[in-house]
């Protein structure tokens, strides 16, 4: 009996290292910056969090150590059935616009004032309105105005619970709603889940 059940704890053990080997992470993806000439710590996670002295301006900042945006945004307003209430972007998506908007530098964290600033796809800059909107709320009240999307307190994210506790941030839609800045997942562009077929699209939008 011994025996077998200390084949079932090594059993156990090989079967969780292949799921952490297997899965993928920050290490080696698009917001890996440990490489960088600009920064000398050669860290991963410190150009965006610290253990101690962390910026608290934003809500849902977890001990955060990077600069952040100041900016004023041009919001979306392509569609004329959009009936969610856009404000300015709050919460994560600031975060993740104090650098994709390219008015704060990569390297401004922990203090100093860097000069590296994003480029390329990348930067979004401060006209949004041409890009997903953010920063809404997303709620079942929304879905029913508006028709064309799910219940986000029924219906499933497809990553283990509803879109509500997967996908939202205190009831709102955020950058971070589509796209995993730890890259957990490896799939293309940091998305939470792959989207082929527009699955992702097709989790919120009833099309």
């Amino acid at each position: 009996m011994k025996r077998n059940v200390q084949l079932t704890v090594v059993a156990s053990a090989v079967l969780a290292l292949g799921t952490l080997s297997a899965r993928a992470g920050i290490a080696g993806s698009a917001h890996d910056f440990s490489g960088e000439t600009w920064n000398s710590s050669g860290e991963i996670c410190i150009v965006c969090h610290t253990p101690h002295n962390a910026n608290t301006s934003v809500s849902n900042s977890p001990l955060w150590n990077h600069d952040v945006t100041t900016a004023t945004y041009t919001l979306y307003t392509g569609s004329g059935t959009l009936d969610a209430t856009l404000g300015q972007p709050s919460g994560v998506s600031k975060l993740c616009l104090s650098c994709h908007d390219g008015t704060v530098a990569l390297d401004s964290f922990g203090g100093n004032t860097g000069s590296t600033t994003i480029a390329g796809d990348a930067k979004l800059g401060t006209d949004l309105s041409n890009d997903h909107p953010v920063s809404f709320t997303y709620d079942a009240n929304l879905a029913s105005t508006d028709g064309g999307l799910f219940d986000p307190s029924t219906t499933n994210s497809g990553l283990g619970g509803t879109i509500a506790d997967d996908m939202l941030f205190n009831g709102q839609l955020e950058c971070a709603s589509c796209h995993d800045v730890h890259n957990d997942a490896g799939n293309s562009h940091l998305l939470v889940k792959d989207n082929s077929g527009s699955a992702l699209c097709l989790t919120c939008h009833d099309k």
